[in-house]
């Protein structure tokens, strides 16, 4: 959380956008701290957090447009791509598996899948991606890409901003940003466990 707070005080809204557009989309952003940086970021918009960046509308409106943004190219590069990504070999940038475990997701809950996957790191990278591989039509991507870069990207900042505000929380910033990127880690820590539950009734 320390590095990050240096990031925004050092960077702005910039980096804000920066690192929220390559985690929404880019292949390379997934070990980005999206959530944690949003609720810093809401923070440091506060008059508790002293005004480090602009005020909260500017902010959360910077984190939904790169939100958005990032998305979109995501979205682009699955159409461009397409199935070949499945089978590219891996690296120190990038797992297959991250690619397989997205298209799982979006197989289960189809194009809301867009909206939901926004609350999960890593899958929220890949899942644009896997949806232009599947051809998802553009008018519903976009109109759920919108929905999931408000509700992420406005509303954590928006979280950040108000809970700050706390007296506890503001003098805990620390524990409150590990909080939120524990939140946010619990769905691929379930995720995983039904995964290896189904493995183990297959070998039964």
């Amino acid at each position: 959380m320390i590095d990050v707070e240096r990031w925004l005080a050092a960077g702005g809204v910039a980096i804000l956008a920066a690192v929220v557009f390559a985690e929404s989309g880019l292949l390379i952003g997934f070990f980005l701290p999206g959530d944690t940086l949003l609720f810093v970021a809401g923070f440091l918009s506060s008059n508790a957090g002293g005004r480090v960046l602009p005020a909260l509308p500017v902010t959360a409106g910077v984190a939904f447009v790169a939100a958005a943004a990032g998305d979109q190219v995501g979205f682009i590069i699955g159409r461009r791509v397409g199935p070949g990504l499945f089978k590219r070999p891996q690296s120190r940038l990038f797992n297959p598996t991250n690619v397989i475990r997205a298209q799982s997701f979006f197989d289960r809950r189809g194009p809301s899948a867009v909206v939901v996957a926004r609350l999960i790191p890593v899958v929220r990278t890949f899942t644009p991606i896997v949806a232009g591989v599947g051809n998802m039509r553009y008018r519903t991507f976009l109109a759920y890409n919108l929905i999931g870069a408000a509700l992420w990207g406005v509303g954590v900042t928006t979280l950040g901003y108000y809970l700050g505000e706390i007296q506890l929380i503001k003098d805990n910033l620390d524990y409150a940003a590990i909080v939120i990127l524990v939140v946010s880690l619990t769905p691929i820590a379930l995720e995983y466990r039904r995964h290896r539950r189904a493995i183990a009734r297959a070998n039964i």
